[in-house]
Protein backbone atom coordinates (compact mmCIF):
# COMPACT_ATOMS: atom_id res chain seq x y z
CA UNK A 1 0.00 0.00 0.00
CA UNK A 2 1.82 3.20 -1.02
CA UNK A 3 1.73 6.45 1.12
CA UNK A 4 -0.61 8.10 -0.37
CA UNK A 5 -3.14 5.19 0.41
CA UNK A 6 -2.45 5.40 4.51
CA UNK A 7 -3.21 8.90 4.30
CA UNK A 8 -6.30 8.47 2.80
CA UNK A 9 -7.33 5.94 6.09
CA UNK A 10 -9.81 7.44 8.35
CA UNK A 11 -8.36 9.26 11.18
CA UNK A 12 -9.88 6.58 13.96
CA UNK A 13 -8.17 4.01 12.25
CA UNK A 14 -4.46 5.64 11.74
CA UNK A 15 -5.38 6.65 15.71
CA UNK A 16 -5.96 3.07 16.39
CA UNK A 17 -2.97 2.03 14.43
CA UNK A 18 -0.47 4.39 16.18
CA UNK A 19 -1.39 3.05 19.34
CA UNK A 20 -0.79 -0.87 17.69
CA UNK A 21 2.59 0.37 17.50
CA UNK A 22 3.08 1.04 21.20
CA UNK A 23 2.36 -2.73 22.04
CA UNK A 24 -0.44 -1.81 24.72
CA UNK A 25 -0.61 -5.37 25.89
CA UNK A 26 2.93 -5.80 26.51
CA UNK A 27 2.48 -2.10 27.87
CA UNK A 28 0.07 -3.31 30.17
CA UNK A 29 1.99 -5.12 31.99
CA UNK A 30 5.02 -2.96 32.05
CA UNK A 31 2.96 -0.08 33.51
CA UNK A 32 2.36 -2.39 36.11
CA UNK A 33 5.02 -3.86 37.30
CA UNK A 34 6.99 0.01 37.39
CA UNK A 35 3.95 1.17 39.45
CA UNK A 36 4.56 -2.18 41.33
CA UNK A 37 8.16 -0.70 41.90
CA UNK A 38 6.91 2.60 42.66
CA UNK A 39 4.69 1.98 45.59
CA UNK A 40 7.11 -0.99 47.40
CA UNK A 41 10.12 1.68 47.19
CA UNK A 42 10.83 2.99 50.43
CA UNK A 43 10.24 7.25 50.84
CA UNK A 44 6.95 7.62 49.01
CA UNK A 45 6.86 10.11 46.16
CA UNK A 46 4.51 12.78 45.57
CA UNK A 47 1.21 11.95 44.06
CA UNK A 48 1.24 13.26 40.65
CA UNK A 49 4.85 12.99 40.22
CA UNK A 50 4.35 9.46 40.43
CA UNK A 51 1.52 9.37 38.01
CA UNK A 52 3.81 11.38 35.20
CA UNK A 53 6.38 9.07 36.13
CA UNK A 54 4.74 6.12 35.61
CA UNK A 55 3.08 7.54 32.49
CA UNK A 56 6.77 8.07 31.39
CA UNK A 57 7.43 4.75 31.78
CA UNK A 58 4.68 3.64 29.91
CA UNK A 59 5.30 5.83 27.02
CA UNK A 60 8.92 4.76 27.04
CA UNK A 61 8.03 0.97 26.71
CA UNK A 62 5.47 1.86 23.62
CA UNK A 63 8.20 3.88 21.73
CA UNK A 64 10.66 0.70 22.14
CA UNK A 65 7.67 -1.51 20.37
CA UNK A 66 7.14 1.32 17.75
CA UNK A 67 11.01 0.77 17.37
CA UNK A 68 11.00 -2.53 17.47
CA UNK A 69 8.02 -3.22 14.77
CA UNK A 70 9.44 -0.66 12.26
CA UNK A 71 12.94 -3.06 12.51
CA UNK A 72 10.80 -6.35 12.33
CA UNK A 73 8.73 -5.26 9.80
CA UNK A 74 9.81 -8.06 7.19
CA UNK A 75 9.90 -10.73 9.34
CA UNK A 76 6.30 -9.67 11.14
CA UNK A 77 5.15 -10.01 7.42
CA UNK A 78 6.09 -13.35 7.35
CA UNK A 79 4.27 -14.76 10.26
CA UNK A 80 0.79 -14.86 10.69
CA UNK A 81 0.72 -13.59 14.78
CA UNK A 82 1.78 -10.27 13.30
CA UNK A 83 0.82 -10.30 9.38
CA UNK A 84 -1.75 -7.50 10.50
CA UNK A 85 0.24 -5.37 12.02
CA UNK A 86 -0.37 -1.65 10.76
CA UNK A 87 3.31 -1.81 8.80
CA UNK A 88 3.15 -5.05 7.11
CA UNK A 89 -0.56 -4.84 5.96
CA UNK A 90 0.87 -1.44 4.71
CA UNK A 91 -1.47 0.64 6.67
CA UNK A 92 1.31 3.32 7.76
CA UNK A 93 4.67 3.95 6.32
CA UNK A 94 7.51 2.62 8.42
CA UNK A 95 9.31 6.19 8.36
CA UNK A 96 5.92 6.95 10.69
CA UNK A 97 6.87 3.97 13.00
CA UNK A 98 10.62 4.83 14.16
CA UNK A 99 9.73 8.74 14.18
CA UNK A 100 7.02 7.86 16.64
CA UNK A 101 9.33 5.67 18.30
CA UNK A 102 12.27 8.26 18.63
CA UNK A 103 10.26 10.72 19.31
CA UNK A 104 8.76 9.02 22.31
CA UNK A 105 11.86 7.68 23.33
CA UNK A 106 13.22 11.49 24.14
CA UNK A 107 10.28 12.49 25.64
CA UNK A 108 9.84 9.97 27.85
CA UNK A 109 13.33 9.95 29.52
CA UNK A 110 13.54 13.80 29.64
CA UNK A 111 10.00 13.71 31.40
CA UNK A 112 10.84 11.52 34.08
CA UNK A 113 14.51 13.27 34.36
CA UNK A 114 12.33 16.42 35.16
CA UNK A 115 9.59 15.04 37.24
CA UNK A 116 11.96 11.86 38.92
CA UNK A 117 15.44 11.90 38.86
CA UNK A 118 18.51 11.58 36.27
CA UNK A 119 18.78 7.49 37.75
CA UNK A 120 15.46 6.90 36.88
CA UNK A 121 16.03 8.56 33.32
CA UNK A 122 19.36 6.77 32.48
CA UNK A 123 17.94 3.55 33.80
CA UNK A 124 14.74 4.01 31.25
CA UNK A 125 16.94 5.46 28.56
CA UNK A 126 19.02 2.13 29.17
CA UNK A 127 15.75 -0.14 29.11
CA UNK A 128 15.04 1.60 25.88
CA UNK A 129 18.76 0.76 24.02
CA UNK A 130 18.50 -2.31 25.56
CA UNK A 131 15.53 -3.96 23.70
CA UNK A 132 15.86 -1.83 20.75
CA UNK A 133 19.89 -2.78 19.87
CA UNK A 134 20.60 -5.15 21.65
CA UNK A 135 17.97 -7.90 21.82
CA UNK A 136 16.17 -6.15 18.02
CA UNK A 137 18.64 -5.66 16.26
CA UNK A 138 20.99 -8.04 17.60
CA UNK A 139 20.31 -10.81 19.46
CA UNK A 140 16.60 -11.90 18.14
CA UNK A 141 17.64 -12.84 14.35
CA UNK A 142 20.83 -14.54 16.10
CA UNK A 143 20.63 -16.72 18.91
CA UNK A 144 18.40 -18.84 20.69
CA UNK A 145 19.15 -17.43 23.82
CA UNK A 146 17.33 -13.94 22.63
CA UNK A 147 15.04 -14.07 24.86
CA UNK A 148 17.04 -15.11 28.21
CA UNK A 149 19.65 -12.23 27.51
CA UNK A 150 16.94 -9.58 25.81
CA UNK A 151 14.88 -10.00 29.18
CA UNK A 152 16.72 -7.93 31.05
CA UNK A 153 14.94 -4.82 29.22
CA UNK A 154 11.62 -6.34 30.36
CA UNK A 155 13.18 -7.18 34.26
CA UNK A 156 13.79 -3.06 34.21
CA UNK A 157 10.77 -1.18 34.53
CA UNK A 158 10.15 -1.99 38.03
CA UNK A 159 13.74 -1.15 38.51
CA UNK A 160 12.77 2.12 37.10
CA UNK A 161 9.48 2.93 39.12
CA UNK A 162 11.62 2.01 42.44
CA UNK A 163 14.77 4.23 41.37
CA UNK A 164 12.26 6.83 40.25
CA UNK A 165 10.84 7.04 44.43
CA UNK A 166 14.85 6.90 45.69
CA UNK A 167 17.26 7.64 42.97
CA UNK A 168 19.33 4.59 43.56
CA UNK A 169 19.00 0.77 42.71
CA UNK A 170 18.16 -1.36 45.94
CA UNK A 171 17.50 -4.78 47.26
CA UNK A 172 14.30 -4.84 46.77
CA UNK A 173 14.50 -3.75 43.13
CA UNK A 174 16.78 -5.91 42.35
CA UNK A 175 14.44 -9.30 43.45
CA UNK A 176 11.98 -7.44 41.27
CA UNK A 177 13.94 -7.71 38.48
CA UNK A 178 15.27 -11.26 38.95
CA UNK A 179 11.63 -12.18 39.33
CA UNK A 180 10.94 -11.07 35.92
CA UNK A 181 14.55 -11.98 34.41
CA UNK A 182 13.40 -15.65 34.98
CA UNK A 183 10.13 -15.72 34.43
CA UNK A 184 10.55 -14.57 30.85
CA UNK A 185 12.51 -17.24 29.23
CA UNK A 186 9.64 -20.14 30.30
CA UNK A 187 7.15 -17.45 29.29
CA UNK A 188 9.07 -16.18 25.76
CA UNK A 189 9.48 -19.88 24.92
CA UNK A 190 5.93 -21.44 26.10
CA UNK A 191 4.84 -19.33 23.34
CA UNK A 192 7.32 -20.24 20.82
CA UNK A 193 6.10 -23.84 21.51
CA UNK A 194 2.92 -23.40 19.90
CA UNK A 195 4.34 -20.60 17.42
CA UNK A 196 7.03 -22.71 16.11
CA UNK A 197 5.63 -22.44 12.86
CA UNK A 198 5.78 -19.08 12.67
CA UNK A 199 9.32 -18.63 14.02
CA UNK A 200 10.46 -21.33 11.75
CA UNK A 201 8.92 -19.24 8.66
CA UNK A 202 10.57 -16.11 9.84
CA UNK A 203 14.08 -17.56 10.63
CA UNK A 204 13.76 -16.19 13.86
CA UNK A 205 16.43 -18.51 15.88
CA UNK A 206 13.80 -19.18 18.68
CA UNK A 207 15.26 -22.27 21.20
CA UNK A 208 11.95 -25.06 19.61
CA UNK A 209 13.35 -23.87 16.12
CA UNK A 210 17.10 -24.10 16.58
CA UNK A 211 17.05 -27.17 18.99
CA UNK A 212 14.16 -29.16 19.93
CA UNK A 213 10.54 -29.08 21.33
CA UNK A 214 11.69 -31.50 23.58
CA UNK A 215 15.00 -29.63 24.89
CA UNK A 216 12.72 -26.24 24.87
CA UNK A 217 10.42 -28.29 27.98
CA UNK A 218 13.98 -29.23 29.54
CA UNK A 219 14.95 -25.13 29.46
CA UNK A 220 11.25 -24.32 30.36
CA UNK A 221 11.48 -26.77 33.70
CA UNK A 222 14.60 -25.59 34.71
CA UNK A 223 13.97 -21.79 34.79
CA UNK A 224 10.66 -22.78 36.37
CA UNK A 225 12.63 -24.45 39.13
CA UNK A 226 14.90 -21.19 39.61
CA UNK A 227 11.90 -18.32 39.40
CA UNK A 228 9.65 -20.39 41.90
CA UNK A 229 12.42 -20.19 45.17
CA UNK A 230 13.33 -16.71 44.37
CA UNK A 231 9.87 -14.99 44.63
CA UNK A 232 10.09 -16.55 48.28
CA UNK A 233 13.45 -14.94 48.80
CA UNK A 234 11.59 -11.61 50.37
CA UNK A 235 10.05 -14.56 53.21
CA UNK A 236 13.34 -15.07 55.22
CA UNK A 237 14.25 -11.26 54.55
CA UNK A 238 11.64 -10.14 56.27
CA UNK A 239 10.39 -7.81 52.93
CA UNK A 240 6.99 -8.93 53.49
CA UNK A 241 4.56 -10.74 55.12
CA UNK A 242 1.96 -13.43 54.99
CA UNK A 243 -0.35 -12.72 52.38
CA UNK A 244 2.26 -12.45 50.09
CA UNK A 245 3.93 -15.99 51.03
CA UNK A 246 0.42 -17.55 50.61
CA UNK A 247 0.20 -15.85 47.23
CA UNK A 248 3.55 -16.48 46.48
CA UNK A 249 3.56 -20.41 47.10
CA UNK A 250 0.15 -21.63 46.07
CA UNK A 251 1.13 -19.22 42.19
CA UNK A 252 4.43 -21.31 42.25
CA UNK A 253 2.38 -24.74 42.85
CA UNK A 254 0.68 -23.46 39.62
CA UNK A 255 3.54 -22.57 37.77
CA UNK A 256 5.63 -25.94 38.62
CA UNK A 257 2.00 -28.21 38.03
CA UNK A 258 1.99 -26.26 34.22
CA UNK A 259 5.61 -26.79 33.29
CA UNK A 260 5.66 -30.12 34.91
CA UNK A 261 2.86 -31.01 32.64
CA UNK A 262 4.82 -29.44 29.98
CA UNK A 263 7.99 -31.23 30.15
CA UNK A 264 6.09 -34.86 30.54
CA UNK A 265 4.08 -34.19 27.63
CA UNK A 266 7.58 -33.45 25.69
CA UNK A 267 9.37 -36.26 26.57
CA UNK A 268 6.83 -38.79 24.88
CA UNK A 269 8.42 -40.86 22.01
CA UNK A 270 6.27 -38.16 19.49
CA UNK A 271 5.11 -34.95 20.74
CA UNK A 272 2.30 -33.19 18.92
CA UNK A 273 -0.92 -31.51 19.18
CA UNK A 274 -1.15 -32.40 23.19
CA UNK A 275 2.19 -30.71 24.10
CA UNK A 276 0.49 -27.42 22.21
CA UNK A 277 -2.31 -27.34 24.17
CA UNK A 278 0.01 -27.31 26.80
CA UNK A 279 2.35 -25.03 26.11
CA UNK A 280 -0.27 -22.23 25.54
CA UNK A 281 -1.85 -23.00 28.66
CA UNK A 282 1.22 -22.49 30.73
CA UNK A 283 1.94 -19.27 28.59
CA UNK A 284 -1.90 -17.83 29.66
CA UNK A 285 -0.87 -19.30 33.28
CA UNK A 286 2.00 -17.19 33.01
CA UNK A 287 0.75 -14.35 32.30
CA UNK A 288 -1.06 -14.27 34.94
CA UNK A 289 1.03 -15.16 37.42
CA UNK A 290 3.28 -12.42 37.11
CA UNK A 291 0.63 -10.08 37.49
CA UNK A 292 -0.70 -11.68 40.52
CA UNK A 293 2.80 -12.02 42.17
CA UNK A 294 3.00 -8.39 41.69
CA UNK A 295 -0.11 -7.68 42.99
CA UNK A 296 0.27 -9.67 46.10
CA UNK A 297 3.54 -7.40 46.66
CA UNK A 298 1.59 -4.64 47.05
CA UNK A 299 -1.86 -6.01 48.61
CA UNK A 300 1.10 -7.74 51.67
CA UNK A 301 2.81 -4.27 51.53
CA UNK A 302 -0.68 -2.24 52.31
CA UNK A 303 -1.87 -4.42 55.16
CA UNK A 304 1.06 -5.11 56.72
CA UNK A 305 0.53 -8.83 58.23
CA UNK A 306 3.60 -10.22 59.36
CA UNK A 307 4.26 -13.91 58.39
CA UNK A 308 5.04 -16.39 61.10
CA UNK A 309 7.61 -18.13 60.02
Amino acid sequence: MSVGTTARAPFWRRLSDYLTLLKPRVMSLVVFTALVGLLLAPGGIEPVAGIVSVCAIAVGAGAAGAINMWYDRDIDALMRRTLHRPLPAGRLHPAESLALGVLLSVASVWTLAIWANRTSALLLAATILFYVVVYTMWLKRRTPQNVVIGGISGALPPVVGWSAVTGSIEPGAVFLFAIIFLWTPPHSWALALFRQEDYAAAAVPMLPVTASRRATGQQIALYSALLIPVTLMPLPMGLSGLIYGVAAIGLGVGFAIHAWRLFQALLAPEPGAADTVIARKLFVYSVRYLFLIFLALLIDRWFLIPAPW
